[in-house]
């Protein structure tokens, strides 16, 4: 009986991974995963070897720092993450697609195991992804592809440095790293937005931190400034996302031309703020990066993954006398096991707890 019952559960395995697209997806995941685990050397053995040019060699130091510093100092879950690296023989580590309706604010969301439903998707087969975009788009969607250099495995795999991730310069290398583990230590299952936005604070605030430890006081305020002005850019997003909400909100629902028509308005006077009234107020970002910035409903909804709210986190880092350890063990009490986490950060700090935001609408894989 045992028998014939294992041999059900790995037919039923083999059914999954072969029949059913999800089955695909993950296996080709896995198998992407084990390759990247399988090219992996141990940096500090990359760092010994005279062989390596030392601009990687002070590169891989810093990343083993950073590790050393996210796990003593900041208290971060670090696990085995980041102590080897992986050559990639691509420029691209995985494209990310992220999808959206043209007439109202609602995201395409996947299910995955484990982690719930989230609102992208990423592809190490690059063809997939591109049908993935199209498919979506021919449906009426806004869609937003996008590379991404590094990405966790939330600590269930010794996830490596990877080649992409190692162009980075310095300071966003540390807070990279910094940001990774937290992943680590905390992911609400199914809360994307609040994850990565914490991830975000944390690997700022975490950097910043890091040189200033070191005596590296420039790069620290460089580091500043470049959350600064992921804070500001935050605030243009959230304004942007209930003025396109106040647009739809003049039509009703089967108006859907009219509906889109109004959104385009809006987005098009959000170009000419994004460049001439908000750019001057940014220290670390171009008016060539701002004239670049899609502006649709898929990109605005991807962005507000990774800067929702970022300055709510500061008000508890602040309250929490701006000790970083302190605040993130605050934080994550609070947002553990709650729906709404960004309201239970509210709530600690006194705030009013504004209307709920659209519902993300829930479908099935493309």
């Amino acid at each position: 009986m045992i028998g014939k019952i294992l041999l059900g559960l790995l037919a039923a395995t083999t059914l999954f991974f072969t029949a059913t697209p999800m089955g695909r997806y993950i296996a080709r995941a896995g198998w992407e995963e084990a390759q990247i685990l399988r090219a992996r050397r141990p940096i500090p053995e990359l760092v010994a070897d005279p062989r390596t040019p030392a601009t990687v060699r002070e590169k891989l130091r810093l990343v083993l720092d950073a590790r050393a510093f996210a796990a003593d100092s900041v208290g971060l879950r670090v696990k085995e993450s980041f102590t080897q690296y992986t050559q990639l023989e691509h420029d691209t580590l995985v494209l990310v697609l992220s999808g959206a309706y043209r007439d109202r604010l609602k995201s395409y969301t996947w299910w995955f195991p484990v982690v719930g439903r989230v609102p992208y998707k990423g592809y190490f087969d690059y063809e997939q992804a591109k049908r993935a975009r199209d498919h979506l788009r021919d449906e009426g969607y806004d869609v937003y592809l996008r590379p991404a250099s590094a990405f966790s495995t939330l600590g269930w795999f010794n996830d490596p440095l990877l080649s992409t991730t190692l162009r980075e310069d310095s300071l966003d290398l540390a807070n990279t790293v910094i940001h990774e583990v937290t992943h680590n230590t905390f992911y609400a299952k199914g809360q994307a937005i609040f994850n990565e936005s914490f991830a975000n604070f944390v690997g700022a605030r975490g950097a910043a931190w890091f040189f200033r430890a070191r005596g590296q006081l420039q790069a620290a305020d460089e580091v500043e400034a470049r959350w600064q002005d992921e804070k500001l850019m935050a605030r243009f997003w959230e304004r942007l996302y209930h003025s396109v909400d106040s647009a739809y909100d003049a039509w009703p629902l089967d108006s859907t031309a009219r509906r889109i028509e109004a959104r385009d308005t809006v987005y098009g006077r959000a170009r000419v703020a994004l460049v001439h009234e908000l750019g001057p107020q940014l220290k670390t970002i171009g008016p060539r990066t701002l004239e670049r910035l899609r502006l649709d409903n898929a990109s605005l909804m991807a962005r507000r993954i990774y800067l929702t709210d970022l300055d709510l986190f500061d008000r508890v880092w602040a309250k929490e006398s701006r000790d970083l350890k302190r605040a993130m063990a605050r934080i994550t009490e609070l947002a553990k096991d709650e729906k709404k986490p960004f309201d239970a950060l509210r709530r600690y700090l006194g705030e009013p707890i504004p209307p709920e935001p659209p519902e993300i609408t829930r479908r099935s894989d493309p």
